[in-house]
């Protein structure tokens, strides 16, 4: 029943949601562009729910790809379509990506796509303090990163999109990259993101679980005890270190389950997530009541 009903949900979204659109991040060109091919040009491609009373939340949604890919449908399109299932806007973030580009290009892209969603609230139709960001695996790696580095905008900024926070109102990481720390580290990721042979320093720095404040936003976090791709102990480090800064958080390490599963529809326990989710974000009131 209950595979039925997660792909009843997905189809729904589906239905419910209109033609997407893409928008650039920047009008012009980015900053730190290289190129002008379209791997060189970042975008949100925004997914508008259907009205429901009482929900405005929305969610700007990183692939993951561990920095050199985006995996766009699995992780993305298919994200968005169960998120406006249930009346939420999703925003679909492509970002630059290594060896071209590195650190922080990644981390400029994000934190340039919530200042813009919370710039045109109003014409999205959400609310700006309800703005989530969730990545997978290297794209939740992004989020995490944009979680725990953030600022206010600069009120004097001629762009008006620069005017606003940077900062995720709640943040859901799937099968997350936390830590570069080698023992954990998912060193494509590590690699794509920083090239060869980074210092430490930058290692620390791009470490999310180390610069975990009480402003970090709340977390809901999933991966399986079966991933050795990205090992559960990224997810826990960050687990922990939110508990350690009491920032309400919430995780579910699944027993089975390879590294990028989505939606997984076929496992009996790992199909369960999405519901999960519903639940933790029914609980902070940002889908209706």
């Amino acid at each position: 029943m209950k595979l039925l009903t997660t792909a009843f949900v997905l189809s729904a979204g589906l239905m419910l949601a209109q033609t997407p659109e893409t928008i650039p991040l920047w009008e012009n060109r980015a900053p730190g562009a290289l190129g002008d091919a379209d791997t060189d040009r970042p975008t949100l491609t925004v997914f508008r729910a259907a009205s429901r009373p009482n929900v405005v939340t929305s969610v700007i949604v990183a692939p993951g790809g561990g920095y050199v890919n985006l995996s766009m449908d699995k992780e993305g399109r298919q994200i968005a379509s169960w998120f406006n299932a249930m009346g939420v806007t999703a925003f679909v973030l492509k970002y630059r990506l290594g060896p071209r580009y590195h650190h922080p290009i990644e981390l400029g892209d994000a934190q340039r796509a919530i200042r813009l969603v919370r710039s045109r609230a109003m014409q999205f139709g959400i609310a700006p303090d309800r703005i989530g960001m969730m990545g997978f695996s290297a794209g939740g790696h992004l989020a995490a990163t944009a979680g725990t580095r953030f600022d206010e905008g600069n009120a004097g900024a001629p762009d008006e999109v620069d005017r606003a926070s940077s900062r995720p109102d709640f943040l859901i990481l799937a099968y997350p990259v936390i830590s570069f720390d080698p023992v954990i580290a998912h060193a494509g990721s590590v690699r794509n993101l920083l090239g060869q042979n980074p210092a430490s320093a930058l290692l620390q720095e791009l470490s999310a679980d180390l610069h975990v404040t009480a402003t970090t936003p709340p977390t809901f976090l999933f991966t399986t005890n079966a991933d050795t791709t990205v090992p559960a102990e990224n997810s826990i480090r960050f687990y922990l270190a939110l508990r350690q800064a009491k920032v309400q958080a919430e995780m579910h390490v699944f027993e089975n389950g390879p590294h990028g599963v989505g939606l997984d529809l076929g496992d009996p326990a790992l199909s369960l997530w999405p519901t999960l989710l519903t639940n933790w974000l029914r609980g902070r009131g940002l889908l209706g009541r």
